[in-house]
């Protein structure tokens, strides 16, 4: 079986935060996240929703995407996370 690697944008609860990471088990993570069990960024702004993700075969296309993302301003990660998820839902349980 060929790895996966994957892209994420997680928020808090209100939506004020967007957070940007890579990942080769995005379940693993976003628990992570949600269970505050890394400390940092994630942790002190409680962003434990995960809003939208892309999914890859090449770890080197990952964190190129990831870095785009990285890179934009926060309205082009607004519209990247309306164009799949308009209701912000957290996708986590569909993982």
């Amino acid at each position: 079986m060929q790895k996966q690697y994957f892209i994420y944008i997680m928020t808090n609860k209100k939506n004020r935060v967007i957070y940007t990471g890579v990942t080769n088990n995005l379940k693993k993570r976003a628990y992570e996240h949600k269970s505050k069990l890394i400390e940092g960024f994630t942790k002190r702004y409680n962003v434990d929703k995960l809003v939208y993700y892309e999914v890859f075969d090449d770890i080197y296309n990952a964190i190129t995407r990831e870095k785009q993302i990285k890179g934009g301003s926060r309205q082009r990660k607004i519209d990247l996370i309306v164009s799949i998820n308009p209701n912000w839902k957290d996708l986590y349980n569909e993982l």
